[in-house]
């Protein structure tokens, strides 16, 4: 029955298409082929994914338990309704509607961010694949999407993006000089009391190798090694060191050098926050 067309190109199952109504079939070989349609249409109904599906004009057609979860809708409510007027916002209709097009026209995407909006107006963020719809013979009937909810991940990036900025902020507006280098001992952070209290400005320092460049020559090869350690995991605590300002000036800075890591625990370099102590 129409029920069951193109079941058999969804990415769940490789099996060949299906086709009951081929005359040619024994009544044993029609009922093989429908309990394996049975089959799948309970694998996407149950399926701990998202799953959904369009017709040729962008209506409703499947509607699992898991998008149900998701958007609030049932699939009583969702099914015959247009997927991209009625659960995508306004700004995101026309990206939407271009992806299902494609896949109407035979091009399939993958890992396309789509948005939806759920019966409560709580936007969720779904990481689809947009697979063609077909029936036995081939004709394409509609889009298939199969999604992952990633609305968690997405607002935890967003949370830890606003953390990272506001940290950012922080080093550049805080009272206390404070200046990073990478594991070369290029300078790569250079606040705005470090700018004033050394007369070099952010742009005139980036990229300067810091010990050579600012640190007196005494202090050379003991800041060197503790730039070391840091680099190698040791934090060092008010460590003395003398630096150079533009006019020549000397000036004592009491220094904390923090190991600095990347988003896998790699050590990208060291932090350096001080205090004036001339």
């Amino acid at each position: 029955s129409s029920r069951y067309e193109g079941l058999a190109v969804l990415p769940v199952c490789s099996c060949p298409p299906i086709s009951v109504m081929d005359s040619g079939d024994s009544t044993q070989d029609v009922a093989y082929w429908k309990q394996i349609a049975d089959d799948l249409a309970r694998l996407i109904q149950k399926a701990n994914a998202p799953i959904f599906g369009i017709d040729t004009e962008g209506n409703v057609s499947e509607w699992n338990d898991k998008t149900e979860t998701i958007t609030g809708y049932s699939k009583t409510e969702a099914v015959g309704k247009p997927l991209v007027q009625t659960y995508i916002q306004p700004e995101n209709r026309r990206s939407v509607q271009e992806v299902l097009q494609k896949a109407l026209r035979g091009i399939e995407t993958a890992n396309f961010e789509l948005p939806l909006l759920s019966k409560s107006g709580k936007r969720y963020t779904v990481l689809l694949n947009a697979t063609t719809r077909r029936n036995n013979s081939g004709t394409v009937t509609g889009v298939v999407g199969v999604g992952q909810d990633i609305s968690e991940l997405k607002e935890v990036v967003a949370e830890s993006k606003r953390v990272a900025e506001d940290l950012v902020r922080l080093i550049e507006t805080a009272n206390a000089p404070i200046f990073g280098i990478d594991t070369k001992g290029k300078v790569t952070e250079w606040n705005a009391t470090a700018a004033r209290l050394l007369g070099f400005s952010k742009e005139q320092t980036i990229g300067k190798d810091l010990v050579k460049t600012f640190i007196t020559e005494e202090f050379q090869q003991s800041v060197n090694e503790v730039f070391s350690s840091a680099l190698m995991g040791k934090d060092t605590a008010n460590f003395e060191i003398a630096l150079f300002t533009k006019s020549g000036e000397r000036k004592e800075v009491l220094i904390n050098a923090t190991t600095r890591r990347g988003p896998n625990s790699e050590i990208t370099g060291v932090i350096g926050v001080g205090q004036d102590i001339t």
